[in-house]
């Protein structure tokens, strides 16, 4: 199944390599992947294959969602057909 990682907060060094080591620790393959820093906020927004994962997508979320709060960032992660269901006009 296919995911949307969303990653917000003040940018720093590490964000990246932080999140990308946790979904690879979770065999979560990135298939695409943006990010930019407006000002001194860093955003990010990854594609994702959750194929290979052996937790479930609410299992994931919860342990995005503490990762994140650890590292004083909002972490998301939602199914691509929730994604595009919600930001569909």
């Amino acid at each position: 199944m296919k995911a949307i990682v969303t990653v917000i907060g003040k940018d720093r060094v590490g964000i990246t390599a932080c999140v990308c080591a946790l979904l690879a620790q979770h065999n979560i393959n990135i298939l695409d992947i943006t990010q930019t820093v407006l000002q001194e906020y860093f955003t990010m927004v990854m594609l994702v294959d959750t194929t290979a994962c052996q937790a479930s997508i609410g299992e994931m979320a919860d342990l995005l969602e503490r990762a994140g709060k650890e590292q004083g960032l909002s972490i998301r992660i939602q199914r691509e057909d929730i994604f595009n269901a919600m930001h569909r006009i």
